[in-house]
């Protein structure tokens, strides 16, 4: 399927003294639950709007929108309606700068260099540790609390259930890009939101059918110019990161075996890196390199091994093993100097029913460690054997230099699905350190010397019951505060009962699995918590917790975290607010209400003209937060 790359006319709302936006109200034309109501403006492609049939016509539309809105200026603060018909054409000043000053292509220096520039956020994580950690210090414990929104650019495709986007920016000297729900993206000026083009991909009718969990997209890998994007339909697409314009388009799946694409590509030494999801239906996962210029495959790996491979033996049969699972559907890390990519895998299938895969089903629920040359497995670390819950291990790998036990070790860390925290050597896959970071499991209080998980009960009760399918935490980004030794993550506290159902033969590729599942229990309120947790003991050091929700509704997932090198944390919770906290202490220093539930994102952060500028997702907005600029 192909797609379309726009340069439309764009809404802009600018913030200035709105504090706390809560939806307390609603326009004609607006979408209830979001802050910033969704005005029919004439945005070309998007879902609503007016086509454009000049810039002329959409600038006298936008007047004519914010004279409805100037009505409601008392709620919103102060609005500068005069910024949204200067930014209306804003796109074309800026599209005549980039043709008369091209921006720098993106090397592979800037990729391994990471957030050394401070105008840029190149990767998923910032940087190939996965830290999820800023250099930046002008933003502190002593003036956050300033921060007050610039721009709020709105999306218009919801995802699942209510859930909104997961995407995390790419931020390249002055430019924003992002992507949304069915594999839309655009290039936003990172100074007022504006559009500079947008895409929306030709998905296959009732894609969705093959899809786990949404129509959700976690962002773009870049090199040079061009930007590379998974799409739904399990393609890998490059796009020319100045117009939106697809350059190639390649397969690395097929939605009929339920393969999708959902996680950033990782790029490295001119390979894009891509996995794919389906682990909830009768399909097989794997990773792939494709060449970074020509879309070539480079190598493939598969994470269920089949006979004569290593770790087939943990599967019954052939049959089994060829629908096991083990989609790859979040973003690794990747160690220059080791040449070792790092990427988490999930759940086997099916789900909930274990009896007719006996073993250990690798490499599911596992870290595996690939040479980035060759795909080659070097070693895997397995988290949960025989997984009977949906506890995927598809996290960030995040690593660090830690002296653990008087010894120095290069290691990767991760907050596991199924409630323990792991620090691994990232050399050989050794365990160092293993302990629960949330309270309330009863399925396994301790692991073996070999890092096994000693299981207690896999079923659990209403007085002892276990975490529900997002476990102890799920998908969301961690971060990792080199100068404070900590690690930051969203815990869940949940309770649930589990069953499982012998699936309905035959079990044919590419089809949903239905296998049992989990009962909430009544009576135990559930809450989310941001924990700080000590990598060489496994202990938490501080939480601050969320409020409690009804045991018998399920826990929406919460939002990743990012950290600054001032000691700063931020992170959005399930009430729509979004956090700074001090890294030491967990003191809260400032919220704001954005309107919608931060739903499984982190944060970046990056300077531009001056300042220090952090940008989030909630439900389906991005708004951009930064102190304001010092009167002349």
């Amino acid at each position: 399927m192909s797609g379309t790359a726009t340069l439309g006319c764009p809404l802009l709302l600018m913030l200035t003294a709105a504090r706390q936006l809560k939806p307390r109200w609603r326009i004609p034309g607006g979408q209830p639950g979001v802050a910033v109501p969704h005005l029919q403006f004439c945005c070309a492609g998007r879902t609503g709007g007016v086509p454009c049939a000049s810039r002329k016509s959409c600038t006298n539309r936008i007047a004519s929108e914010c004279e409805k809105l100037m009505k409601y200026s008392n709620l919103v603060g102060k609005i500068i309606f005069a910024a949204a018909l200067t930014t209306a054409l804003g796109g074309l000043s800026l599209k005549a700068q980039q043709e008369s000053a091209p921006a720098a292509p993106i090397t592979e220096q800037d990729l391994l260099g990471g957030l050394k520039n401070p105008s840029r956020w190149l990767t998923f994580s910032g940087d190939y540790t996965g830290q999820r950690h800023s250099p930046l210090k002008q933003l502190t414990p002593q003036n956050v609390a300033g921060l007050v929104p610039q721009w709020i650019f709105q999306t218009d495709v919801p995802g699942l259930g209510g859930r909104g986007i997961e995407n995390t920016p790419l931020v390249v000297d002055g430019i924003l890009y992002v992507t949304g729900n069915n594999n839309t993206a655009w290039a936003l000026d990172g100074r007022t939101g504006v559009p500079i083009w947008s895409y929306r991909r030709r998905l296959p009718t009732n894609f969705i059918a093959s899809v786990c969990c949404g129509p959700v997209n976690r962002g773009f890998g870049i090199l040079g110019d061009k930007l590379y994007m998974g799409t739904l339909d399990a393609h890998l697409i490059a796009m020319d990161r100045k117009t939106g314009a697809v350059i190639w388009d390649v397969a690395v799946g097929d939605l009929k075996k339920a393969n999708a694409i959902t996680a950033a590509p990782l790029v490295i030494k001119n390979k894009v890196i891509i996995g794919v999801s389906g682990g909830d239906f009768a399909s097989r996962g794997y990773i792939e390199a494709f060449d970074a210029q020509t879309g070539a495959r480079v190598w493939h790996f598969d994470t269920i091994p089949m006979p004569g491979e290593p770790g087939s033996d943990s599967w019954p049969n052939t049959k089994v093993a060829e629908r096991g699972g083990g989609g790859v559907w979040v973003t690794g890390s990747y160690d220059p100097a080791l040449n070792l990519l790092y990427y988490g895998t999930g759940n086997p299938n099916p789900d909930y029913y274990g009896e007719d895969r006996e073993g250990d089903n690798l490499y599911t629920c596992s870290l595996v460690a690939l040479d980035l040359d060759t795909g080659k497995l070097k070693w895997h670390f397995q988290f949960t054997p025989h997984d009977v819950h949906d506890w995927d291990s598809t996290h960030v790998p995040v690593q660090a230099e830690l002296k653990i036990s008087g010894q120095q070790h290069k290691v990767i860390m991760v907050a596991n699905r199924n409630g323990f925290f792991y620090t691994l050597d990232r050399e050989t896959g050794k365990l160092l350190v293993a302990k629960p970071f949330i309270d309330g499991s009863n399925w396994a209080k301790e692991v073996d010397k070999n890092g096994r998980p000693i299981v207690l009960d896999n079923n659990g009760t209403a007085e002892k019951c276990l975490p529900d399918n997002h476990g102890g935490t799920n998908f969301q980004p961690p971060t990792f505060d080199p100068e404070l030794g900590l690690f930051f993550v969203t815990a869940h506290e949940t309770c649930a009962t589990w069953q499982g159902v012998k699936p309905t033969e035959p079990i044919e590729m590419g089809q949903r699995v239905p296998s049992g599942g989990r009962v909430l229990v009544d009576g135990h309120p559930q809450f989310s918590a941001l924990r700080a947790i000590d990598p060489t003991t496994g202990q938490r050091r501080w939480e601050h917790k969320y409020r409690d929700y009804p045991s018998t509704v399920g826990l929406d997932l919460t939002g990743g975290v990012m950290s600054t090198a001032s000691g700063l944390v931020f992170t959005g919770d399930n009430e729509g607010y979004f956090h700074a906290f001090e890294g030491a202490t967990g003191k809260e220093l400032w919220k704001f209400q954005t309107g919608a539930p931060v739903w499984g994102s982190a944060a970046v952060t990056f300077m531009l003209d001056g300042r220090q500028w952090v940008v989030t997702t909630a439900g389906l907005t991005f708004t951009a937060f930064a102190l304001p600029v010092a009167p002349r």
